[in-house]
């Protein structure tokens, strides 16, 4: 993957007056931005998804441009083909997992039948093992269904790049091991870009390749997710 994200975003509050500065260039195909609550980790996402726009700057991801404010590029976010999974998955409790699932393909798909699913959906389905809940609301589901059925509903829209904010936090630390470890082991299956956010030292390990470390809106410094405790130090 090659992205450049050259972003510059002035964001208030009542509290404090937030100024987002990032600068990152890279050919790495997963990467991470590592660093505290508060830091700007979201606020990056959300400008590469096109639900932030920045000030000025630059977002291009293997050749294609999704923002320049010189230019007056600005893809829409369905434009972008970039799918974002939530900290808390983003499932709609009011939809089964088969309608959570098929969210965004076509019109008409929540009221068919689970049997027939279509084919980029069906695909996930199988290969997360999800045909025993396609029934079931977002509310009856574990933490690791809810997990694959974001997951599948995300994959399904054959995205450019993925997008995974803290899609591990708010699981108990066996599952999240086991949970990691799966999602290393998909990452090399569909080989699809990752831009990761996490606080948590060893899903940047496991996860990506690069690590930029984010504090106060800006990029204070990069490394191979092997070099991590030298950055943590």
């Amino acid at each position: 993957m090659s992205l450049t994200v050259q972003i510059q975003r002035s964001v208030f509050s009542e509290a404090r007056r937030f100024e987002l500065n990032i600068q990152i260039q890279t050919e790495a195909r997963h990467i991470a931005l590592y660093g505290p609550s508060g830091s700007g980790k979201s606020l990056t996402v959300q400008s590469v998804a096109g639900l932030l726009r920045p000030e000025r700057g630059r977002i291009q991801i293997d050749g294609q441009l999704y923002f320049d404010s010189e230019a007056g590029i600005n893809l829409k976010p369905r434009e972008r083909r970039v799918a974002y999974l939530f900290q808390d998955y983003g499932l709609f409790p009011h939809l089964t997992a088969a309608q959570n699932i098929c969210f965004g393909l076509n019109k008409g798909l929540f009221n068919r039948s689970v049997r027939t699913l279509p084919a980029a959906a069906q695909r996930w389905v199988e290969a997360f093992e999800l045909e025993s809940v396609l029934g079931s609301y977002p509310a009856q589901l574990s933490g690791g269904q809810k997990q694959r059925c974001a997951l599948a509903r995300a994959l399904a829209l054959e995205p450019r790049l993925l997008l995974l904010d803290e899609p591990l936090a708010a699981l108990d630390q066996d599952l999240r091991s086991r949970l990691r470890a799966e999602l290393a082991q998909l990452q090399k299956q569909i080989d699809i870009p990752t831009i990761l956010i996490t606080h948590d030292p060893e899903d940047a390990r496991v996860l990506v390749e690069e690590v930029y470390r984010i504090r106060d809106g800006r990029v204070l410094e990069c490394c191979a997710s092997a070099d991590l405790s030298a950055l943590t130090a």
